[in-house]
């Protein structure tokens, strides 16, 4: 363990303040205290130990948000190992690359997500344990006869690390390694910049195998709060717990706060929605209009805003007094975060108003793509690295992104990379060639859609057609919404898709293509 483990030492000076708070109206409250909490991660630690886990192995871990699963984040670093989150919407295709690429031994998932881990079981030999919580209770007779004490791990040199998997250009994910001590300075500095207190509460808006709400859920247990866990969200319960539980911070995509918003009035008003200090605002580009209808439904002063990504962290903010005054703005730089624009020569861009890429330079940047490092040496300038996201500054500094990297689309905070799905149609004996990418939605922010060019013979293959065979191949969030049909596609005389013409008239009349 490490020689000052932050968990272990909350235990010890705020022992009985709730830790977990799983509050679901089908079944009892779940409360964890800080004690409880250690004592968990701790018997889960010893249990990974006996299992033959060593430094630096790979654990994947499963499920909807629930109390378990930071015991699990916890017990990972305890024993100096690498917490590979999964996300439980994937399809088996997709889940078994996950952890066989991640080289994974345990598995430790949700009963309710099992049988997904049991369909791929032939898939992924290097498991060697799969650890079911929440089901027979199997698992926990196993915890109960653990020791509860601090496990005491030889000191290898190994760190303990988190690796999410985040997609790119080839349509394979990649998994963003990120040691511990990574981010520590950059995350003082942010949590000392937006004002987080000890008796903070957090809320769990969105799934913690992402990395915002799983990181932010990870600085709240660092300064000893209270994290309350919602296990999927749903815009009324969400408002209850803030009630109840006087909520004070949270970290949203647009989606659900739009769905909280478009409440109905006489709902809204049974809650008291005043504890809230700071709502982070990311996962997507929130627009003007969702920003002042949060305003006129919390404290004024409460909303922040935050640019990053899950290889390069926070790297601006946008502060509350400037959400309305810089329409379209992510903010300044993060503390410790410098940024820098190159255009497509290599040339710094210093103009105000001229885009270039974004490229960081930061302590809290990732450190590598695990069995892809050609790939993150690839997207690096010196110190500098990027995600391949355009952006402007204007006369005061502040930056707007106005591309995506490689033609992402976020749909409901959730990032779908078209080449993934544009790699499963191609599967389909009917489709000759195929276009993913992101058209508005008031609702989701951007919707999928796919452009296809049908094969020979297979005039009669309809829209209806390729979404059910998407369904069958893709997670649900990332089936194309509406498909419409080409003769062909634009291409460059060396073959390069031209996405953005065929973007153009659906993203007419909006400020930009994330605006």
């Amino acid at each position: 363990m490490a020689a000052a483990d932050t968990l272990s030492s909350h235990a010890l000076s705020l022992g009985a303040k709730p830790a977990v708070i799983d509050d679901r109206r089908d079944r009892d409250v779940v409360t964890w205290s800080f004690h409880e909490l250690n004592r968990q991660a701790n018997q889960l630690a010893h249990l990974l130990l006996e299992l033959g886990v060593l430094p630096g192995d790979k654990l994947v871990w499963c499920g909807p948000n629930s109390a378990p699963l930071f015991a699990m984040v916890h017990a990972a670093r305890k024993i100096n190992t690498v917490a590979v989150p999964l996300n439980y919407r994937l399809a088996p295709d997709e889940a078994a690359y996950v952890i066989d690429n991640s080289d994974a031994v345990v598995v430790y998932v949700d009963a309710e997500y099992a049988e997904l881990i049991d369909g791929v079981r032939d898939r992924i030999p290097k498991v060697r344990d799969v650890l079911v919580f929440g089901g027979d209770g199997d698992l926990e007779r196993h915890l109960a006869i653990q020791s509860d004490l601090d496990p005491s791990v030889d000191d290898t040199g190994v760190e303990s690390a988190t690796m999410i998997y985040t997609s790119g250009t080839t349509g394979k994910p990649k998994g963003a390694l990120r040691r511990s001590s990574r981010d520590v300075s950059q995350a003082v500095g942010l949590i000392s910049h937006i004002g987080y207190q000890p008796d903070d509460v957090y809320l769990t808006t969105g799934p913690l195998y992402h990395s915002g709400p799983g990181g932010f859920s990870r600085i709240a247990h660092g300064l000893g709060n209270t994290v309350v866990v919602q296990r999927r969200f749903d815009a009324e319960d969400w408002l209850r717990l803030v009630d109840t539980y006087r909520v004070t911070t949270t970290f949203a995509a647009p989606t659900p706060v739009r769905m909280v918003c478009s409440l109905a009035e006489e709902v809204k008003a049974r809650y008291d929605r005043s504890s809230m200090r700071r709502l982070i605002a990311n996962a997507a580009p929130w627009s003007y209009a969702l920003k002042q209808r949060y305003l006129a439904d919390f404290p004024a002063d409460s909303l922040w805003e935050v640019y990053g990504s899950t290889e390069l962290s926070v790297d601006t903010v946008l502060a509350p007094e400037d959400q309305l005054r810089k329409p379209g703005s992510c903010g300044l730089p993060a503390p410790g975060v410098e940024i820098k624009l190159f255009d497509d020569q290599g040339d710094e861009v210093t103009e105000p108003g001229t885009p270039g890429e974004l490229y960081v330079r930061a302590e809290g940047i990732y450190d590598t793509y695990y069995k892809a490092d050609d790939k993150y040496q690839e997207d690096r300038r010196g110190d500098f690295h990027t995600v391949g996201d355009i952006a402007y500054r204007d006369e005061e500094g502040y930056f707007y992104i106005c591309d995506r990297k490689k033609d992402m689309i976020i749909s409901g905070g959730m990032n779908i990379y078209p080449a993934e799905v544009e790699s499963a149609l191609e599967q389909h004996p009917g489709i000759f060639d195929v276009a993913v990418f992101g058209i508005p939605s008031e609702e989701w922010g951007e919707s999928v859609h796919a452009v296809v060019v049908r094969a020979p013979a297979h005039e009669s293959l309809t829209e209806a057609d390729v979404i059910a065979f998407a369904r069958d191949h893709v997670a649900g969030y990332k089936i194309p919404r509406s498909v419409s049909f080409a003769g062909e596609l634009p291409r460059t005389g060396s073959g390069k898709l031209l996405k953005r013409e065929l973007r153009a008239p659906y993203w007419a009349g909006h400020v930009s293509r994330v605006g």
